[in-house]
């Protein structure tokens, strides 16, 4: 299979697929009646899938958004950092205090959320280097904090954190875990059972190649309870749009307290029907043989990337350019190449390049993509090997 068209090879927004986009050109729907609902249902059922859950009927009036274990799935209009503050303002109590470690942007985000609604004891490591779970070890020893609240994969910098390890962790000094999905869920594996995370929260335009601007939280009953405890002793933080309450009440009849974001909703389900028939196994393995793909070929061809290689995320690769390459390069593959990657954010501005390897992007489109990104560094007089790209994607 070759691929011809434009390469949109970016960490999110992703393209959206035929289904999701013929979704949202549906016909505007009353919000409450039970077209909607129905919607609403098949979204839920598609999210839990998403979310690696058990599954549950996308049929409305008999509880979509719950299944044969602990988790519930709401769905938020408004983009993945929105759900995250609906999961912090509702969770935590201005006095409450959590552990917040972060490698990159998006958790730096997550930390800086939590100052508005709690107290947070912020690690800050450098940006791509892996945490250091002994100090966290460490931390959580000293048992004073609520919840230990990380961004599992970090698109900033293209590393994964090892949720796994952190989890056990949590556990086991018995502090909650929260997790920053929006970048993970539906690409790599997400065991939020397993894991005992009381939330994760995921964004629809990422890894399960949504609409922008809609995304969802599954929690589970510790999470509930501590939301409605927390109101029935006033003791909340002051929200309104974001009342996770509210939320919960019309969740289990197939709603969302305010207007929902009808036609977002509909193209995601939308997305989330290819997913189902991908299968979470299906999509994780495209995507983590697409980022080796990339990590392998950018290696031999001498460059540098950013993220520890243990933790190398394989939904984004971040990689550093070469001496006397900038951003330009960046403008020239899009503007000559016809193909799409991302910069880097804040202090790597002008040093390093992202290739996102998540959604439904076909691997025929990354070997394409690979092959323009080599000859646009030759066309800036950069030298490189001669190699045959689709080696590294056989």
């Amino acid at each position: 299979m070759e691929h011809s068209d434009d390469c949109f090879l970016v960490p999110g927004p992703v393209r959206m697929g035929k289904p999701c986009l013929e979704a949202l050109a549906t016909p505007v729907m009353t919000a409450r009646g039970p077209e909607f609902r129905d919607v609403m249902a098949t979204l839920n059922s598609g999210l839990r899938n998403a979310f690696n859950l058990a599954p549950s009927k996308p049929v409305r009036g008999v509880q979509s958004w719950s299944g044969e274990d602990d988790y519930k799935v709401v769905v938020v209009s408004g983009s993945g950092t929105a759900a995250m503050e609906m999961v912090i303002a509702n969770r935590f109590r201005s006095n409450d205090l959590v552990l917040v470690p972060t490698n990159g942007k998006f958790g730096e985000r997550v930390a800086e959320m939590c100052k508005r609604f709690c107290n947070v004891k912020h690690l800050k490591y450098e940006w791509g280097r892996a945490f250091d779970l002994y100090e966290l070890e460490q931390q959580l020893a000293r048992g004073c904090y609520e919840s230990l609240l990380i961004c599992h994969n970090e698109t900033s910098t293209g590393i994964t954190q090892d949720a796994a390890a952190i989890a056990e962790m949590c556990s086991r000094h018995k502090t909650s875990f929260i997790l920053d999905g929006i970048t993970s869920v539906g690409g790599m594996p997400v065991h939020p059972e397993e894991w005992n995370a009381e939330a994760v929260v995921v964004g629809s335009q990422k890894c399960t190649a949504g609409p922008s601007g809609i995304a969802a939280i599954a929690f589970n009953s510790n999470f509930e309870e501590r939301v409605h405890a927390i109101r029935e002793q006033g003791d909340s933080n002051p929200n309104y749009y974001f009342d996770l309450v509210s939320a919960i009440k019309k969740g289990g009849d197939d709603q969302t307290p305010w207007t929902p974001a009808i036609n977002l909703a509909l193209g995601w389900g939308a997305a989330l029907e290819v997913l189902s028939h991908e299968t979470n196994e299906g999509r994780w393995k495209r995507c983590a043989h697409m980022a080796h793909g990339v990590r392998e070929l950018f290696t031999d061809l001498g460059f540098e990337l950013l993220a520890d290689r243990e933790q190398r995320s394989d939904t984004v690769t971040a990689i550093m350019y070469p001496e006397g390459i900038d951003d330009a390069w960046r403008t020239r593959l899009k503007d000559d190449y016809n193909t799409q990657v991302i910069g880097a954010q804040d202090h790597l501005k002008g040093k390093m390049f992202r290739v996102g390897s998540m959604g439904e992007t076909p691997v025929a489109e990354m070997v394409e993509g690979c092959k323009r990104m080599i000859a646009c560094f030759k066309s800036f007089g950069h030298e490189l090997p001669e190699v045959s790209v689709e080696t590294y994607f056989a």
